[in-house]
């Protein structure tokens, strides 16, 4: 039994108390050490639920909206669009299954989602309510911002014994400390213990911690009741002297050195992307020689968004995803995948200045776009000026699908099933598939195409026009549909696809990853971190 446990299981522990898992810095491993104690927690009989106060991310899932935020909304406002569903961050999407609970708004009622220029997309409470630069938001709609995270704590920290909150970047952002909703602001209105990670695997660990604690504000700084280092590797006692004068100089104890380990959990935004203008191949360490292998190139679009939706392409065996920057061949790509995009509108001006649209409409193999990247596919975009920073009113698409896109303020959000008759990428694919949608745009067929000549329509669903889910064309085929190859029968005739236009064989006996649980693994990573210290009560002023 992990260490601690039993305090965990103790009913005298007071309800509704808060973990703020802070950080030194940004990818220390908040969103890991997160979720294994959500599920850690669980596991130990305890109801818990994570909560991020406000996360910036281009990677979203829709969930449910809670009865009680869509209550206050209809009542602010007569014609106020009142949706079901809304999107919250991947990080807090995950951490709720590991918790073992139903995702929903409250769980990260603040998403800021960056659209390039300065400019970001404000969602509160799942719902997209306008763009504004950055100085905008913070002056005009924090307030909002401050009341709608505290308000969706409140409701989770009523339903749950344990709260474990997830901070953002470094809590020692001293220029941001009088607005700093997802660290500062959350430890003052949850009344959270507070568990500082830092990251070993860069370096400086100790003196990060040191500048951390002298630099928060003095209450802040009382609810701090440990460390935890992450990402060791090697002799943990040659870190003893270090960790002896760290707790002598500031009182806090080190409750906790985790090993290094990638659970497989999904990244928490586009941070983990190769840069524009590099190349990354993912899948490529399965043990498949490169002879045997195919290759998925991935453009690298500038605002890319929901990119882990070829994780599951990537743990194929044999399937290598390639992120190539927009200016790169295509020579070596058995397939193409267009991810989705924040700004279809300007990620289309940045593929077509680099001509890529040529080089694509010149490739023969499988094509597939997802929800941005199906109205890439189309011979235009209308309205676009209402979804790009720089964009005009038309722009001209790269034209391998025979549709358009129009532009509104509306965005659909929801978790959705559809059914499918797999046709061109997709070929011998049926039954049911499961995703979701976040997208603004409703695709149509251009005027002046026959349909039943140009155009398939490969998903239905009750009530929706064919083309509004997807469309295929030839060996093209582009759909909303989020999670596609999160379907083993969407992504195993894709990958057919990809390995029959490729000429190569795919034998039985390749070897497949063993299978193991994420949430058991970020579990036992954080399985030394005392529960007794970090459920301790603050001491009050």
């Amino acid at each position: 039994m992990p260490a601690g446990d039993d305090d965990a299981a103790d009913p005298a522990i007071d309800a509704a108390k808060t973990i703020l898992v802070a950080g030194t810095a940004s990818h220390v491993g908040k969103s890991t050490v997160t979720a294994g104690l959500c599920r850690r927690l669980a596991d130990a009989g305890v109801d818990v639920a994570p909560f991020k106060a406000q996360n910036m991310s281009n990677e979203a899932r829709a969930v449910v909206r809670p009865t009680a935020v869509r209550e206050t909304d209809a009542a602010a406002t007569a014609d106020h669009d009142d949706p079901a569903f809304g999107e919250i961050g991947v990080s807090q999407f995950v951490q709720a299954r590991g918790a073992g609970v139903r995702p929903t708004t409250d769980h990260n009622p603040v998403l800021l989602k960056p659209r390039g220029e300065g400019e970001l997309q404000f969602v509160v409470d799942g719902v997209a309510v306008g763009h504004y630069a950055a100085g905008e938001y913070y002056e005009e709609h924090w307030d909002r911002a401050r009341a709608a995270a505290e308000a969706a704590h409140a409701r989770l920290a009523a339903e749950h014994d344990v709260v474990v909150a997830e901070g953002a970047g470094s809590i020692a952002e001293i220029n941001f400390h009088d607005r700093d909703l997802a660290n500062v602001e959350t430890a003052r209105f949850s009344d959270a213990s507070v568990l500082l990670v830092a990251d070993i695997e860069r370096g400086g660990v100790f003196a990060s911690i040191l500048g951390t604690l002298e630099l928060l504000p003095d209450d802040v700084r009382e609810r701090v009741v440990g460390v935890a280092i992450t990402k060791f590797r090697g002799d943990r006692s040659l870190l003893d002297p270090g960790i002896d004068e760290i707790e002598a100089r500031t009182g806090v104890p080190v409750l906790a050195v985790l090993p290094y380990d990638d659970p497989g959990l999904p990244d928490e935004d586009s941070v983990s992307l190769p840069a524009p203008d590099e190349q990354e191949i993912r899948g490529g360490d399965d043990g498949v020689s490169d002879a045997r292998s195919v290759t998925v190139a991935v453009p690298r679009l500038p605002r890319a968004s929901n990119t882990a939706d070829l994780d599951p392409l990537a743990s194929e065996p044999g399937v290598r995803v390639a992120f190539v920057p927009l200016d790169a061949a295509l020579d070596d790509a058995d397939a193409v995948v267009l991810t989705g995009t924040k700004n279809t509108a300007d990620d289309l001006r940045a593929l077509r200045n680099a001509g890529f649209h040529e080089r694509l409409r010149a490739f023969d193999g499988p094509t597939v776009g997802l929800c941005g990247g199906y109205q890439l596919l189309g011979e235009r975009l209308v309205a676009a000026d209402v979804e790009g920073v720089g964009a005009g009113a038309t722009r001209e698409g790269i034209g391998l699908l025979p549709v358009e896109t129009e532009f509104s303020a509306h965005k659909r959000v929801a978790p959705v099933q559809w059914e499918i008759d797999g046709i061109g990428p997709l070929a011998g694919a049926s039954g049911t598939v499961a995703g979701y949608e976040i997208h603004a745009g409703e695709t149509r067929l251009t005027d002046s195409v026959d349909t039943a000549r140009s155009v398939a329509t490969p998903f239905t669903a009750e009530s929706r026009a064919p083309l509004t889910l997807g469309a295929a064309a030839g060996d093209t085929l582009g759909t909303y549909l989020h999670g596609l190859f999160e379907n083993d029968a969407a992504r195993a005739a894709f990958v057919s696809r990809i390995f029959e236009h490729a000429g190569v064989p795919r034998p039985s006996d390749w070897p497949r990853e063993e299978t193991h649980d994420p949430f058991e693994r970020a579990s036992e990573l954080v399985a030394s971190l005392p529960f007794d210290a970090l459920l301790k009560s603050v001491p009050s002023e």
